[in-house]
């Protein structure tokens, strides 16, 4: 089955600065793929490239088999790919249905009577949010108002009403806790089982190994690892997330030297000192 995003051997170079180099993921309908690595991993990057903000510099990188080359992310979404930032792109004082159709309003009329189809963008927002399972109080509420697992939510609606084949995750779980990192997932499942291939970037394997379906490890730019779910275990991706080897060695640089030796709570040299030579002898 052809991938909706394929990057083969794909790289990123900023002057003399490697961001990327090598690396290689794909997208299928259905399915998730999770992207994990630690800060200055060139997550962000490789989010830029996808999403049409960057271009890459070598490999390639395919949508539905058709080599590509995005220059804006208007471009990219035209193609069905769609990235949810940490920052959401959100108006915090905004309704839900205007942030929902934030640059993309129906309008109704003509000439001097065009105008904003409120009615269509509240009913319509109402309806999506609740088909993927999200029923607010009231879409005319702020969406500043939203804890941050909701307006995730919200932001994941958007992208699967406005037809995206591939939705792109940037850190959707970086903020919460525990009860509301499980909410985004799930609607991150839901929108797989819609039919959309998911790209989710995060640095906790715990959530990635909960939905994923494949996974690719990022370190310093470079691929550390590729894996589909059925190759891997939970406790083996995050030991290679930790660094693996790595860590083992710091554990032991770590490891404290033996102290002295201990005689009624005191050193040996203090109870030496206390009790004079013969006392010590004794105990020997």
């Amino acid at each position: 089955m052809t991938a909706l995003v394929q990057l083969t051997d794909v790289s990123k170079f900023y002057g003399n600065i490697r961001a990327l180099e090598g690396v290689s993921l794909e997208v299928h309908a259905g399915e998730i793929t999770c992207v994990l690595g630690d800060n200055g991993a060139g997550k962000s990057t490789l989010i830029k490239i996808i999403a049409g903000l960057h271009r890459h510099d070598a490999g390639t990188f395919e949508i539905e088999g058709e080599a590509a080359r995005l220059d804006s992310p208007r471009e990219a979404l035209d193609r069905g790919i769609a990235t949810v930032y940490q920052d959401l792109a959100v108006v915090p004082l905004m309704p839900v249905w205007r942030n929902f159709f934030l640059g993309s309003e129906p309008t109704r009329g003509a000439g001097p009577f065009k105008r904003l189809d409120v009615q269509k963008m509240r009913e319509t927002t109402r309806a999506e949010l609740l088909r993927m399972g999200i029923d607010l109080r009231d879409v005319d509420q702020p969406i500043g108002t939203l804890s941050g697992g909701e307006r995730q939510c919200v932001a994941i609606a958007r992208a699967v009403y406005f037809g995206a084949k591939v939705l792109v995750l940037d850190e959707p779980t970086a903020a919460l806790g525990v009860k509301q990192s499980g909410v985004v997932l799930k609607y991150v499942a839901a929108a797989r089982d819609a039919g959309l291939g998911v790209v989710l970037i995060t640095h906790n394997p715990h959530h990635a190994y909960l939905v994923g379906d494949r996974f690719v490890l990022l370190k310093r730019g470079a691929m550390a690892g590729s894996h589909a779910k059925s190759e891997i275990a939970l406790d083996e991706l995050t030991r290679q997330m930790a660094g693996g080897s790595e860590l083992e060695q710091l554990s032991h640089e770590l490891e404290r030297a033996p102290g002295p030796d201990v005689i009624g709570g005191r050193p040996v040299e203090d109870a030496a000192a206390a009790d004079g030579p013969g006392d010590v002898a004794r105990k020997d």
